[in-house]
């Protein structure tokens, strides 16, 4: 292991070049190490990755799904004494000057640091209207209401997470509910709820072409997923 206590971690399947240019750009290995969360990849993409010592690849044998990658990376980087978690796509829509950002905030006190691309001095693009309005308008506004405080961004996966809070007992990652797209809005929501010093800051995010391979969220069932939580927690179906 290295001195670092910071740590990406970059959920994969089957990303190819995209996740080629995660690597290369996100490098700055004096502030961070880098975790590879690879769920199920077939596509050869990760044998390419020139691996050191700040550069880790955990393998799946089978897709899991993106909640229990996350779930994975969370427990690898605490087990392994980091600090902090950065959470950052595979498929090449963040921006590695962004990291600043969150290393400030969890260096003030903050134990959960969300990027937000609607905040001033965020931005975003290539997103369809519909994906916009999903975005900035209807899981903001069901998040920010059943979680009492005011939400810009709550779908946007780049944010940092301080791994101490996974000692909460309150806090139920294990669930077998949260394997998909539920794991990130639940996480959010039990941090604001627990109490926890969250904020949010301004980031870029930039989805890639069509052509690329746009995003693996399935219109219907893949949004059902990420609001699913809203409606379990809303409800107190589930805790």
């Amino acid at each position: 292991m290295t001195n670092n206590k910071f740590i990406l971690g970059i959920s994969v399947l089957n990303e190819g070049e995209k996740i080629l240019k995660v690597i290369e750009r996100f490098n700055d290995y004096s502030v961070y190490d880098v975790l590879i969360m690879d769920d199920g990849t077939t596509d050869g993409s990760l044998d390419r990755i020139p691996v050191n010592e700040h550069i880790f690849i955990v393998r799946n044998s089978r897709n899991r799904g993106a909640g229990h990658s996350v779930r994975n990376c969370l427990r690898w980087a605490k087990e392994r004494g980091y600090e902090a978690l950065f959470l950052v796509a595979g498929n090449d829509k963040d921006r590695p000057e962004d990291v600043t950002k969150l290393v400030k905030g969890m260096e003030e006190g903050f134990d959960l640091v969300q990027g937000s691309r609607y905040l001033p001095g965020g931005g975003f693009g290539n997103m369809p209207l519909y994906r916009t309005i999903a975005t900035r308008v209807i899981h903001p506004v069901l998040f920010s209401l059943i979680s009492g405080r005011h939400i810009s961004d709550s779908t946007n996966g780049f944010r940092a997470v301080r791994l101490s809070i996974l000692e909460d007992q309150r806090l139920d990652l294990d669930q077998d509910w949260l394997d998909r797209y539920e794991l990130e809005p639940y996480l959010f929501y039990k941090v604001i709820k627990l109490g926890y010093k969250v904020k949010e800051v301004p980031v870029t995010k930039i989805y890639p072409l069509h052509s690329m391979g746009y995003t693996k969220m399935k219109p219907v069932t893949g949004w059902w997923s990420i609001l699913r939580p809203l409606v379990y927690l809303g409800l107190g179906i589930k805790k």
